[in-house]
């Protein structure tokens, strides 16, 4: 499997559902590779702009693979 989709909608639905004031993205690179793709920099704008107008803090999207981790947050790009 090379990719899949992220729906916005049902990201939220679980947040909204919970009265979450804030959520954390994550997902896994089974290829090993810790930079964020240009879909995965994509999605983690839409998302963080959707939850400013829901008023859901997005705090971090992290990166797992099996050599280590990349966090959008500690490398500022949130």
């Amino acid at each position: 499997m090379t990719g899949t989709v992220a729906d916005p909608k049902l990201i939220f639905k679980k947040a909204l559902d919970s009265l979450a004031t804030g959520i954390v993205l994550i997902h896994n690179h089974p290829s090993g590779k810790k930079k964020p793709s240009e879909a995965d920099n994509r999605l983690t704008k839409k998302i963080k702009e959707a939850g400013e107008l829901l008023d859901i803090s997005v705090f971090d999207h992290v990166i797992f693979t099996d050599e280590g981790y990349f966090s959008y947050s500690e490398n500022g790009f949130l």
